[in-house]
């Protein structure tokens, strides 16, 4: 499929999202990449320097559940696809404030998808989360299994998820969906747990895991999400949803472990605190549905955690401006009392 011409990013200044943006707007020149952005405490514009002097560029700051200014960018740049990226993305958070996941998470892919119907736009595609299935002790999901979230997070993108079938199966909308694993790489927001661990080691500061940090996730690097969502919003089929695995299995504290000897910092950073409610023990994913369409993993987990480790090391000018602020109110109420109360 090449006869796109005009794509809306959705949540283009985010972690994944932008990664996407730097990618596409670097491969296919031929593309416009729009990117709209609300801007929230995760949305950086210096995660899209960049692509910001790319012809092929553009930026609209906007709330996607706001349908006059979805409609108005939409009309404005021609817009043929739709990538959504946008979303309140955090587990801890969603336990804390709900609210904001439904109105963003739920209400906001129902206002792109009816702005989608209305203008005929050629695709829409969703971006998701492996969390919408819930745990899983044993074996991997595959895209037809039930759907069981366990966080208010989860279960906003769940709905998401579920309207955009809905919208094909309806409508006729030429709709897509990608659910990713454990996301980690450059530009992500240190609420995130490898972001997190790895700034507060950089500081000498202690690493909160939570429980005995033996639940495990399946990690995958953000460059190969965006090559992902990329594939399938060229090759995908109309109606389908996609798991995208990194098939890198590891515990949560095989994960800290890894990231202190990466920094040659000792173990005695790390503080064993009181689990999060509702904690999922396992994620796994099968990802053949997308492996047959030529996707795979970049490299193995060992090369792109050094690479990731690197690039905040060497790019403190970054993260250090994000943890102020708002960032250390946030902290504060996640973390204080567990760390007040925790095991070494």
């Amino acid at each position: 499929m090449h006869n796109l011409k005009n794509i809306l990013v959705t949540g283009g200044a985010g972690f994944i999202g932008s990664a996407f943006v730097r990618s596409m707007t670097d491969k296919y020149p031929q593309y416009r990449l729009v990117v709209f952005d609300k801007l929230t405490y995760a949305g950086n514009l210096d995660n899209l320097q960049p692509a910001k002097d790319r012809p092929n560029y553009a930026f609209e700051q906007g709330d996607i559940a706001d349908r006059e200014a979805v409609q108005r960018v939409l009309e404005a740049y021609d817009i043929d696809a739709i990538v959504n990226f946008a979303a309140e993305s955090h587990v801890d958070r969603s336990i804390l404030e709900p609210d904001a996941f439904i109105k963003t998470n739920v209400m906001g892919v129902y206002t792109l998808l009816e702005a989608a119907r209305s203008l005929g736009i050629m695709r829409f595609h969703q971006v998701s989360t492996d969390e919408v299935y819930g745990s899983i002790p044993e074996g991997a999901f595959k895209e037809g299994d039930p759907l069981e979230p366990n966080s208010p997070y989860s279960s906003s993108k769940a709905s998401g998820d579920l309207l955009t079938r809905a919208y094909h199966v309806t409508y006729g909308l030429h709709t897509t969906v990608t659910r990713g694993s454990n996301t980690f790489g450059p530009c992500q927001y240190p609420e995130k747990v490898l972001p997190l661990f790895i700034t507060e080691a950089l500081e000498d500061r202690p690493l909160p895991v939570y429980g005995d940090g033996m639940q495990v996730r399946d990690w995958l690097y953000v460059y190969d999400h965006a090559t992902a969502i990329d594939l399938v919003l060229h090759q995908g089929a109309a109606g389908q949803f996609y798991n995208v695995g990194g098939d890198n299995e590891r515990h949560n504290i095989e994960i800290t472990h890894a990231i202190l000897r990466l920094l040659g910092k000792p173990d005695s950073l790390i503080r064993h605190v009181a689990d999060r409610p509702g904690h999922d023990g396992r994620y796994s994913l099968d990802s053949s549905k997308i492996k047959a369409l030529g996707w795979k993993a970049s490299a193995d987990l060992d090369t792109l955690l050094a690479k990731t480790v690197n690039w905040y090391r060497d790019n403190d000018w970054w993260w250090r401006k994000i943890k102020t602020g708002e960032y250390l109110e946030y902290y504060k109420r996640q973390y204080a009392d567990r760390l007040a109360n925790a095991a070494g």
